[in-house]
């Protein structure tokens, strides 16, 4: 939309985004700062600093640089982003504000250009903001076209004829339209040849203002696109640095952050006593590195609902939850697989595509597992009809004897029972995945992919697609805010535990 039709909204629609930006940036911190009094889910950790009074001034600073931090990172991690014009809620305030505004603006020049003599204005205005869009997206190779686009829309040349009657806004819209068939991506083709059909002046304005903003994002997507490969280094520092920035006006900022370490290394410890009947000795677990590993693996198993999320990896703490949802799925998929083939024995194994057909049958009953309407025994009760039926019709085809009463009963019973979070089948699969995650930390600075444990072999490709996405989000974490993580750990973990250098 052009910046002429955007002053009509300077006292409306421009206040009420920075309100509601200004609002969303103070929610931000506010989630993010956890306030400083104590939280009935930090039990007995203690205040890293007393409390102190902050102005609105530090807030809004503040609030600012999170939410920069925020954006570099969603570019960094978040292959897919892109920059998406916004959209307003429909029948929202600020949208009918704005399309009163714009139809008003748009109706003027109208009356302007049926005056008698026209009036150009507005519409000189409007060109002078079309040739900036035009300028800006040349590269500097395109010294020609640059020229060409000074020549024709030569703003004072434009004034004169405008006073003298003279001016042809129609055939300066045709060549505007030329040059931005010239400069589109591809995808915007059809959104040209549509300009081209459109006759009447203002219409046609209006709709090459609406294809500038699509090119524009465009334009920013691409050098997004371009650049994010050499932006490594420079995020880490940037973020790092930012949340430094943070730390020093909310020194309570890590407090979720040590709680997390500290559950860590208590767990790490509790069980190496179990192994070894002794809790005296320094166990090889609880080196950072192993504690660094264990820790991100404990955010898969994560209670959202109940304990507040780690600082640190607080702005991916949905695409946490969704690996964690991710790996509940593939356990329950690979125990139910795991069942059919140790019931059914010998007879379905090596039959070209049976597994394929036994799991994406699971795999339908199970895509919504994780949503409000999904019961967990009416989908497992289906899955043991369904894939009963299609083991006795797999069997009679390659001439085994069906499935008896007894056998459909068993099966049935077996893939019921898998509903229970401490059924022997599942525990065993989901110490299998969980290890395989933990060994993909753990080999990923050896850029050996370790091997795939027993039972897994049907969801691998599943396993090994979320783990490249854990181990990518993980190894990201860490180069961001190693140093905050070892500060951390030389505090809880004690001398013997604390190599002289890190690995």
């Amino acid at each position: 939309m052009s910046k002429e039709a955007d002053h009509f909204e300077d006292g409306g629609d421009k206040e009420s985004k920075e309100e509601r930006t200004q609002d969303a940036s103070e929610e931000t911190v506010r989630k993010r700062v956890r306030a400083n009094t104590p939280s009935p889910h930090r039990g007995t950790t203690p205040q890293a600093s007393p409390p102190r009074f902050v102005s609105v001034e530090e807030l809004m600073e503040t609030a600012k640089g999170v939410t920069n931090m925020a954006l570099a990172h969603e570019i960094m991690v978040n292959q897919a982003f892109q920059v998406k014009p916004a959209e307003l809620p429909e029948g929202s305030l600020e949208r009918r504000v704005k399309e009163i505004m714009h139809k008003a603006f748009w109706g003027c020049l109208e009356a302007q250009l049926k005056e008698d003599p026209p009036s150009y204005s507005h519409a000189i205005k409007l060109l002078a903001e079309i040739k900036e869009a035009l300028l800006s997206f040349l590269l500097p190779g395109h010294g020609r076209l640059r020229s060409r686009i000074e020549e024709v829309l030569d703003l004072p040349l434009i004034q004169q004829q405008a006073e003298n009657g003279a001016l042809d806004i129609g055939s300066l819209s045709q060549f505007i339209v030329g040059v931005m068939g010239s400069l589109c991506a591809p995808c915007r083709d059809e959104d040209i040849n549509k300009l081209k059909e459109i006759t009447d002046i203002v219409p046609l304005l209006k709709a090459i203002f609406s294809v500038l903003d699509l090119m524009k994002m465009d334009m920013a997507n691409f050098a997004l696109s371009s650049i994010r490969p050499h932006l490594m280094q420079q995020s880490v520092e940037y973020e790092r640095n930012k949340f430094q920035e943070f730390l020093e006006k909310q020194p309570n900022a890590l407090d979720y952050t040590e709680k997390w370490l500290e559950d860590t290394v208590r767990c790490l410890r509790e069980a190496e006593a179990v192994d070894s009947h002794s809790a005296s000795s320094d166990p090889p677990s609880l080196l950072p590195l192993n504690v660094h590993n264990h820790a991100y693996l404990r955010l898969l198993r994560w209670d959202h609902a109940a304990d507040p999320f780690p600082e640190t990896v607080l702005m991916d703490q949905i695409r946490f939850q969704e690996m964690q949802q991710e790996a509940e799925r593939l356990v329950l998929l690979s125990s139910v697989l795991l069942i059919i083939y140790t019931t059914t024995g010998e007879a379905i194994s090596g039959l070209p595509g049976l597994m394929e057909t036994l799991k994406n049958t699971v795999n339908v009953m199970l895509t919504d597992m994780h949503t409000p309407s999904f019961c967990a025994q009416e989908a497992l009760a289906t899955i043991g009809e369904k894939l009963c039926v299609e083991l006795s019709q797999c069997l009679s085809q390659h001439g085994y004897s069906p499935f008896s009463a007894d056998r459909r009963s068993t099966l049935k019973g077996q893939i019921l029972a898998t509903i229970q979070p401490d059924n022997t089948v599942r525990k065993l699969m989901d110490s299998r995945v969980q290890s395989y995650l933990l060994a993909s930390l753990e080999s990923s600075q050896h850029k050996t992919p370790p091997p795939l444990p027993g039972g897994l072999a049907p969801v691998s490709r599943e396993l090994k697609e979320l783990t490249v996405r854990f181990s990518r989000l993980v190894n990201f974490n860490k180069l961001v805010f190693s140093p905050f993580y070892q500060q951390i750990l030389q505090k809880i973990l004690t001398p013997g535990e604390i190599p002289s250098t890190e690995a």
